[in-house]
């Protein structure tokens, strides 16, 4: 059964409507992807908060960090799993499966990520995210000190802390919209072996 056609229920606006700077990213984005992300399309609705969420995103998953590009992915798709955030469980899943190679990786960090079989720092991560998404009032010292006992450095958790802050805001604002996501990545990397990836 497929998933619903609409990419969100609040609308989408033509993007021949659009600023000439968007459209410039429109055109990027099917020249390299083959099609734009919904999020994009959902996000503009207001087309500075979609600058402001690009550039976000840009500068949290894309920019220099202690955390690599497929832990970011994977603190994503666990914290979408502890939101039930279907638009990012799918399309995150996808970035999981082509940066580790592995199309089953995905699918354990959608489901239970404790079931993968991750080094010390991963699990410490993702637990760290879980906790963080579910109860982030019962975050104390010895979280921080199990964080940096993995080996993570002060910078790793604010980056860390950013990452999981970010998908929570993603996650409930797609819940909002009920966003789909684009079919694309249901197939993307679900053959064994490294691909090319983007956000």
């Amino acid at each position: 059964m497929p998933q619903p056609e609409h990419i969100s229920r609040l609308g989408v606006p033509d993007s021949a409507s659009l600023d000439e700077d968007l459209q410039v990213i429109w055109r990027k984005c099917v020249d390299k992807l083959g099609f734009v992300p919904n999020v994009y399309s959902a996000y503009s609705l207001k087309p500075q908060r979609l600058r402001n969420f690009m550039a976000m995103y840009n500068e949290i998953m894309l920019a220099e960090s202690g955390l690599s590009k497929l832990e970011r992915e994977m603190v994503a798709v666990v914290v979408s799993a502890a939101n039930r955030c279907y638009y990012c469980l799918v399309a995150h899943g996808a970035m999981v499966r082509q940066l580790s190679g592995d199309p089953e990786l995905g699918e354990m960090m959608a489901l239970n990520y404790r079931v993968a079989k991750l080094d010390r720092r991963q699990r410490v991560m993702l637990d760290f995210a879980w906790k963080m998404t579910t109860t982030p009032y019962l975050i104390e010292d010895p979280d921080r000190a199990a964080l940096r006992a993995a080996g993570l450095s002060n910078e790793d958790i604010f980056d860390l802390a950013e990452t999981i802050g970010f998908f929570n805001l993603s996650n409930r604002m797609a819940s909002a919209m009920d966003m789909m996501p684009n079919r694309e990545y249901h197939r993307a990397g679900r053959t064994r072996g490294p691909q090319e990836s983007e956000p």
